[in-house]
């Protein structure tokens, strides 16, 4: 008997999904506030908005696999053959290659066991994250046509057009605090220099003590920085020419894959972790502005974080203070490490210390 085209590109997406059961990437769901805050529209308000939360009673349990898959399949048999071959390449390629919206009625939920969820999240639970329950959890992605809620009859329902947010309210793992390092003198030099009065950033990228390579100026609202990305354009590190031979450095090196993704918006600066392995932040806007210390956070992949916030960035701006004053002010940079975290309880106190890190400089003009 033979196959038609559709079906066995249904049966190659089903085969692609997520494996089931993979535990929790950032423990706990999210806060209400903060993820009111973040998020872009996702479900288009059919049923409530995502009523497959859990409630009092808890997290419910896992639907059987058998009714996942068929509630799957009849979803995706919906599905035109251009909209299927879509999201097939967008799910092999895990969103390294670029690939169109898929648009659905933004009020067709789908029933999974006693609860109803939006075909995004549905999508993102079967090829992304198998524990994802609501649509405040994710957030859309500026490649999609969704963002901003252009079309609010249509949602996109593309896994790889939504990212996860990262949970800031629970402590993060023992990468904890840390005294505040400021730049050292030779990384001064780096501020100093000139730039485009255009840009809006530039990225430095560090191999421990060494930069590597040139500021790069960025005037796009988003940037993709990666190390081997297949399709796409942005700041690739994989073409710097770099001395480092440390086994480490060239170990880290080759798990930066996708890296990550800038996106400048209308709220502050996101960060979007699009490789296979974690990454860490540090910067000031994300910790509580009395504090001395800072933490570093880390960003599970798939996972977004609004890492800079400009109103934050000029409120935390103190000129009297002396110490402040004898010291270049990094409230508006942001520090990233690839793979290895850095801080107290850790062996890298410094991210100097890291194999492969980027210095993200703002603008503040």
């Amino acid at each position: 008997m033979f196959r038609t085209k559709r079906s066995v590109l249904v049966r190659r997406l089903w085969r692609s999904r997520a494996p089931g059961g993979e535990e929790a990437a950032a423990g706990g769901e999210p806060g209400e506030a903060a993820a009111a805050e973040a998020r872009s529209h996702v479900c288009g308000g059919g049923r409530g908005c995502c009523p497959g939360k859990a409630g009092r009673g808890g997290r419910a349990a896992g639907p059987a696999e058998g009714e996942l898959k068929a509630l799957t399949h009849a979803v995706l048999k919906r599905l035109k053959e251009r909209q299927l071959e879509g999201l097939l390449r967008a799910v092999e390629s895990r969103g390294g290659v670029r690939t169109p919206c898929l648009l659905l009625p933004a009020k067709a939920d789908s029933r999974l066991g006693q609860h109803w969820y939006p075909l995004p999240v549905l999508l993102c639970k079967v090829f992304r994250w198998p524990d994802l329950r609501h649509c405040s959890e994710v957030k859309r992605l500026p490649c999609c046509e969704s963002y901003g809620g252009a079309q609010p009859e249509l949602a996109c329902c593309n896994p790889h057009h939504l990212s996860r947010l990262c949970e800031l309210e629970s402590p993060p793992p023992p990468y904890s605090r840390y005294p505040m390092d400021f730049l050292k003198p030779t990384d001064s030099q780096v501020l100093q220099e000139p730039g485009d009065r255009s840009h809006w950033c530039v990225v430095a990228y560090w191999e421990e003590k060494t930069r590597v390579g040139r500021l790069y100026s960025v005037q796009e609202p988003s940037l993709d920085i990666f190390y081997d990305l297949p399709q796409g354009n942005g700041f690739c590190l994989g073409q710097l020419n770099s001395d480092n031979k440390s086994q480490l450095v060239q170990k880290v090196r080759s798990k930066i894959g996708y890296g990550i993704q800038l996106t400048k918006e209308v709220d502050g600066v996101w960060v979007y972790n699009r490789s296979s392995y974690p990454i860490f932040i540090k910067s000031a806007t994300l910790d509580n502005p009395d504090s001395r210390t800072l933490l570093v956070h880390k960003v599970f992949p798939g996972f977004s974080i609004k890492a800079f916030d400009y109103e934050k960035a000029y409120s935390l701006q103190r000129p009297n203070d002396h110490e402040f004053m004898q010291q270049p002010w990094t409230g508006f940079t942001v520090q990233i490490s690839f793979v290895k975290g850095w801080g107290q309880c850790y062996t890298r106190q410094f991210i100097s210390s890291c194999p492969c890190w980027l210095e993200v400089i703002f603008n503040n003009r």
